[in-house]
């Protein structure tokens, strides 16, 4: 019989980034974003399917999965490398997805990321919001700004992680990485407990209640550099999600605490490349100043994009500018890249400007 250690190891050399796993159907891997079969494989009946993935589990997330809870935890040997888990169930039984964690933490060019991304790593204090939808790359963006941390600087890290993703090696920094469920029980409670030991810099892997989100603007109001995920997908909805999900009544002091604490956001979105393999991101960038100050303290978030509009020269750019550039690169088909675009009918005219002097060229020819 298959040992998921054999599906797991298939993936490097389909250059796929996920693998997925349900009952009455054949495994499937998500190559360059999209889910395809591989031939010679069987389809995975229930018992097979429990028994392929029970072999990698703990008696403690086995008690878990049969109790009923979702599971995630990392796995990974030196052979086939480290995989982000996660099993659950579905109508048929139970399903799993595997994500491939990369052994090499990649650099922010690697990512195709705007060089103004950096400026957040060197950073003493406030908060950065790194956000996208699931898969758009956040978890690597998080692992590239700790490591320029990490080669740059004698300071003291703490990342809170469900589950860890990237193993950071000792180089100048001191990082200790603490994982959901194994070394803390929620990220509130990590958050809490990481400032009684001395961080320089908190890296918070999702926000996701109304807990971990006051505790992290504390953590950056008293000078801790923080950075953290949301699954959101521009500048101004980061903000209007920390501020919404507080009572009305705390509403006003939280503007005040996230007007002076916020340092930048980075929104991110994965598109398939146009020509060869892989994908590439388009990003929003907003870097904190004293207008994003008061647009948060006044609540005026639709005034977002003229800032970010007008503060190129600080390294921010729209999403929509992010996808244009792609485009005229030849880097992102035009197609591909409106599905991502905010405004959409002012990104096709835009595009269309992009694309004219090629078309006269080709007309030349």
């Amino acid at each position: 019989m298959i040992h998921i250690d054999d599906l797991l190891e298939r993936m490097e050399a389909l250059q796929a980034s996920d693998l997925h796993l349900k009952v009455d159907q054949k495994p499937r891997y998500r190559i360059h974003g999209a889910l395809e079969e591989v031939s010679g494989l069987p389809v995975l009946d229930r018992d097979t399917l429990v028994h392929l993935t029970d072999a990698i589990l703990t008696d403690d997330q086995r008690c878990k999965l049969e109790s009923g809870a979702d599971l995630d935890f990392a796995y990974g040997n030196p052979r086939i490398g480290r995989f982000r888990c996660n099993y659950f169930t579905d109508h048929w039984g139970r399903a799993a997805v595997f994500r491939r964690i990369p052994t090499r933490v990649p650099t922010l060019a690697e990512l195709n990321l705007p060089r103004s991304v950096e400026r957040f790593a060197h950073l003493k204090r406030g908060l950065v919001l790194i956000t996208g939808a699931t898969g758009a790359g956040k978890s690597s963006t998080l692992a590239a700004l700790v490591d320029v941390i990490n080669a740059t600087y004698r300071k003291h890290v703490i990342t809170l992680e469900d589950p860890i993703e990237y193993v950071h090696p000792i180089k100048r920094s001191i990082i200790h990485q603490r994982g959901l469920h194994y070394d803390v029980m929620g990220f509130d409670q990590g958050i809490v407990a990481a400032l009684r030991e001395s961080p320089d810099v908190l890296v918070i892997g999702e926000m996701r209640d109304l807990d971990s989100i006051r505790q992290a603007l504390t953590a950056a109001e008293i000078g801790v550099l923080v950075f953290a995920t949301l699954h959101t997908n521009s500048a101004a909805g980061s903000i209007d999600r920390i501020i919404d999900v507080f009572p009305p009544h705390e509403q006003p002091q939280v503007r005040v605490q996230l007007a002076q604490s916020l340092a930048g956001v980075v929104s991110q979105a994965l598109l398939r490349r146009k020509h060869g393999a892989g994908r590439v991101p388009a990003a929003e960038i907003l870097v904190g100043n004293t207008a994003v100050s008061n647009i948060i303290r006044e609540g005026r978030t639709q005034d977002i994009l003229s800032v970010l509009q007008g503060g190129k020269s600080q390294g921010m750019q729209t999403m929509d500018d992010s996808l244009e550039a792609l485009v005229q690169q030849g880097l992102v088909d035009v197609g591909e890249a409106s599905l991502h675009a905010h405004n959409k009918p002012r990104f096709e005219r835009l595009v269309g400007k992009a694309e004219e002097p090629a078309r006269k060229r080709a007309a030349v020819r």
